[in-house]
């Protein structure tokens, strides 16, 4: 089969580094979402069975068929967003399915329809690459921002990293990996954990669908995960050149309006055992569309299936993979997605600041983006490609001119 033969080492730690990363940066507010509607323990290991399932097949199966890295997430906003939602509006398990539901059908619709693709083809390269480093740049700063409490664990990765950069490019962040495990082991640093052992049973809830609930969860869902993850996400596939392939000699680009309408689909599907939303992803799909991962960019698709066949597996084993995953020291995450995404960083602020024309509109995206900035329930990102949108506006709009 032609996957394993263009499978190696970089791109499946690529997307074990991305399952990681995704995982245990988040995962905490998931619980809190799910407990904020009554969620029993066994509706708890339902919701992660669900999200994990569901975006093992939009990411495996996509990308499998494509052959190109199709990366799909969980919205970690949304989950925010209902978790507050949940806490205020006394709102039952049921409520949250039909929202979960609804939000799901207004996605479906904007991957079906186009219209979500057609106004991000509108958006410059230099403000959707400005859009992108804002976001991973936080995770850039977290990663070195751990040496406050893990300076040795830290320099150790930072130093191991350069080197195999330099002696072994395609192994540097596998091989940082690896040194970084040995040396948390040998200094006995993994957190102590009980480790529950068999599969997650899924629990169904029925939907019940009220206006209240439409309106309190559902359409915040909605415009948080469009504006936050979805946003960002299609930044990734452009700033790393999947947009168009046609532009490396290749064929059509990743199908962005399909794949949105299949994370509604799977997120309709998935909502009454818990998927509260899946969407596009940026932060792991920086780290499986990168060079990192394969210094052959039509062989990076075996990153990403690797990443959604993992997620397959901690779903079908939630609880006793979680229990692993979380084991990892928080220093050694932070900074194996700093170092993993450091080359993807590094190339969207080129893209951005490129032309001159577009520079002081590519930084006041990148900036206000980094901010972290939430306004209105609607997070940085969406906020900072506004202006820079008004930004280029202000700077190279010109009224045409009327014929005589």
């Amino acid at each position: 089969m032609q996957f394993f033969k263009d499978l190696s080492w970089s791109s499946f730690t690529a997307g074990f580094v991305s399952v990681l990363v995704g995982i245990t940066s988040s995962i905490a507010i998931i619980y809190q979402a799910a407990q904020a509607f009554g969620a029993t323990p066994a509706m708890l290991a339902s919701w992660l069975w669900a999200v994990c399932i569901g975006m093992g097949l939009a990411t495996a199966v996509p990308s499998l068929w494509l052959r190109k890295p199709v990366m799909v997430a969980w919205s970690t906003p949304g989950a925010a967003v209902l978790a507050s939602a949940g806490l205020v509006g006394g709102f039952s398990m049921g409520d949250a399915v039909g929202a979960f539901m609804a939000s799901a059908a207004l996605v479906v619709l904007m991957g079906a329809t186009g219209w979500f693709e057609r106004v991000m083809n509108r958006i410059p390269l230099a403000l959707a690459s400005a859009l992108l480093a804002g976001v991973l740049a936080r995770f850039g700063l977290a990663g070195f921002a751990a040496a406050e409490s893990a300076l040795p664990l830290v320099v150790l990765m930072l130093l191991t990293y350069l080197l195999g950069k330099r002696f072994v490019p395609r192994y540097a962040v596998p091989g940082t990996l690896l040194f970084a495990v040995l040396f948390v082991a040998a200094q006995g640093g993994f957190s102590r954990v009980d480790i529950p052992l068999g599969l997650t049973v899924p629990v169904f809830v029925a939907p019940e669908f009220s206006f209240s609930a439409l309106v309190s969860l559902a359409l915040p869902l909605f415009v948080v995960t469009m504006a936050s993850q979805n946003l960002p996400g299609v930044a990734a596939i452009r700033a790393s050149g999947f947009g168009d392939e046609r532009a490396h000699g290749g064929d059509a680009g990743i199908p962005v309006s399909k794949i949105l309408t299949l994370t509604g689909l799977a997120t309709f599907v998935l909502a009454p055992f818990g998927a509260f939303s899946l969407n596009l992803s940026a932060i792991t799909a920086a780290i499986c569309m990168g060079p990192e991962a394969h210094p052959d960019r039509t062989r990076r698709y075996t990153a990403a299936v690797s990443c959604g066949v993992l997620y397959i597996v901690l779903g079908l084993f939630g609880a006793t993979i979680m229990a692993l995953l979380t084991a990892f020291p928080t220093e050694l995450v932070a900074a194996i997605a700093g170092l993993a995404l450091m080359g993807t960083i590094g190339s969207a602020l080129a893209a951005a600041l490129h032309k001159e024309a577009d520079r002081e509109a590519a930084m006041v995206t990148f900036l206000i983006t980094l901010s972290g900035v939430v306004i209105g329930g609607v997070g940085s990102a969406f906020w900072g490609l506004v202006a820079g949108v008004l930004a280029l506006t202000v700077q190279h709009y010109r009224p045409a001119k009327r014929q005589a």
